[in-house]
């Protein structure tokens, strides 16, 4: 494994940092910073749109767009969020955090132009059902089939690491510290249950991440802004570490290097809220949805909510209750000997712990279990959709179907700092492919999201008129 992790810290020690800030800052500057100044337009468009009816809209052409969303949110806001946060601050110090804020700031723009274009682009499967993403967009939009395979064998391949063994591996974990689990138990029971949900499609994936996803936000976030409460006084000092260690020099106390909170933070980032990989897109083009600039909007809230809400309430839980000391942490760190009691969940687990106790252990596991068992459905729907790009044998897709489950197995039992390096690589290798395509086909989002952005502050401008207009006197 030492080659992927050299792998690994090259991809993201700069060339894919450079890609994925240029990707960001050209979406933002061509946007007008639209999820910043646009906050309640999308803001409308999607939380608020939750209280409304939709109306006229035929059943059989796809999910709801929260359905779509809650199947995106369920493979992004997996381990990345509490073990992928956890390893985050453990490597690259807790200035890592502010890495990820600016990752979600510039990656917001990003998210909405693959949700756009996933949709602009998207076709119907032989179901009937509307399916699309990145493999649509890049061979439909481009005219690159080539591209398109690329992207869908790197996908496979992620939903088998990313998608597959790190998720597997953080709930073994986690069930074995809190409850001392037999870790192949758990991933033969756990294999067997995601084959069988995957087997009733995306409309049965969607209506169960419906259910999940707020469950398990509601759940994990509650816990964890009582521990955040109780440690208030830590606050200041925790934002104080946050912002110092993102712009340290290595001499700074505790030693972490700006280079390396920079490096960890967006890549873990990236992880969670998916921007620039394209993934997320493939659930949200199945969305019931008529104009591509409004599934645009859930691309901005997906990315904002997985980063700047789960992954701060981690983050915050580490740094308030005490568990995490940077000045001890980076010398295990750079020997490569941190502790499995101070990676990934255990970590996150160890912060609730300070207030619930061993409660605080089962918080963790049972958020990590549903955040990472939704995880596991949409990664495993992600890689379906991969193997039908590249091939349509059935055979390519039996194998997939064995070998999905055979790597819940495997990673149940295997080593999380392998898994990590896996991840990097291959989330590395995703970005490198679709946000090219992204910037090519960045005229064609953009002017969709006016398009749709102008049409809105024009019905507004009626429904104004409309209401400040004398009503009618009753005959």
């Amino acid at each position: 494994m030492a080659f992927f992790a050299r792998l690994g810290d090259f991809l993201w020690g700069g060339p894919l940092l450079a890609v994925f800030l240029a990707a960001g800052l050209w979406y933002s500057f061509a946007t007008g910073f639209f999820p910043l100044f646009g906050l309640p337009v999308w803001w409308r468009a999607t939380v608020g749109s939750l209280f409304r009816r939709s109306k006229g809209r035929q059943e059989g052409q796809g999910v709801t767009q929260f359905q779509a969303l809650s199947t995106a949110l369920a493979a992004t806001i997996g381990t990345g969020s509490i073990a992928g946060v956890a390893a985050a601050i453990v490597y690259g110090g807790p200035g890592a955090v502010f890495w990820m804020w600016m990752s979600a700031l510039l990656g917001m723009a990003v998210g909405c132009a693959e949700k756009t274009l996933a949709v602009r682009y998207r076709e119907k499967g032989p179901d009937g059902r509307w399916q699309g993403g990145p493999m649509q967009y890049m061979a439909k939009g481009l005219r690159l089939p080539g591209l398109a395979k690329l992207f869908a064998l790197f996908c496979v391949a992620e939903t088998l690491v990313g998608g597959n063994l790190a998720q597997a591996n953080s709930i073994a974990t986690s069930l074995s510290t809190a409850g001392g689990a037999d870790r192949r138990v758990v991933g033969v029971v756990l294999a067997a249950v995601t084959a069988l949900v995957l087997a009733g499609g995306i409309k049965r994936i969607g209506q169960l991440c419906e259910l999940l996803v707020p469950a398990m936000a509601l759940l994990f976030v509650g816990g964890g802004l009582a521990v955040i409460a109780v440690h208030w006084q830590a606050v200041p000092g925790a934002f104080r570490q946050i912002i110092s260690y993102a712009f340290s020099p290595r001499a700074a106390a505790g030693g972490y290097a700006m280079g390396t909170a920079l490096r960890y933070g967006v890549a873990r980032g990236v992880f969670t809220n998916e921007a620039g990989v394209g993934m997320s897109a493939i659930a949200h083009a199945c969305a019931d949805v008529d104009e591509p600039a409004q599934q645009g909007m859930w691309g901005i809230f997906e990315v904002f909510f997985a980063t700047m809400v789960i992954c701060t309430v981690t983050a915050l839980v580490i740094l308030t209750s005490g568990v995490y000391d940077a000045a001890q942490m980076l010398p295990l760190a750079e020997a490569g000997a941190v502790p499995d009691a101070m990676l990934g969940a255990p970590l996150t687990a160890a912060g609730f712990a300070t207030l619930f106790g061993e409660a605080g252990e089962w918080i963790v596991a049972v958020s990590l279990i549903l955040f990472a068992f939704t995880s596991l459905i949409g990664s495993g729907y992600y890689g379906r959709r991969g193997v039908e790009t590249l091939t349509g044998s059935r055979l390519a897709m039996g194998l997939y179907r064995l070998a999905f489950p055979a790597c819940i197995i495997l990673g149940a039992v295997g080593d999380l700092t392998a898994v990590w390096q896996l991840v990097d690589v291959f989330n590395g290798l995703l970005l490198m492919v679709n946000v090219p395509a992204l910037l090519l086909l960045s005229p064609e989002a953009v002017y969709l999201l006016r398009t749709w952005t102008e049409g809105q502050r024009t019905a507004r401008r009626a429904r104004r008129a409309e209401q400040a207009a004398p009503r009618r006197e009753r005959p």
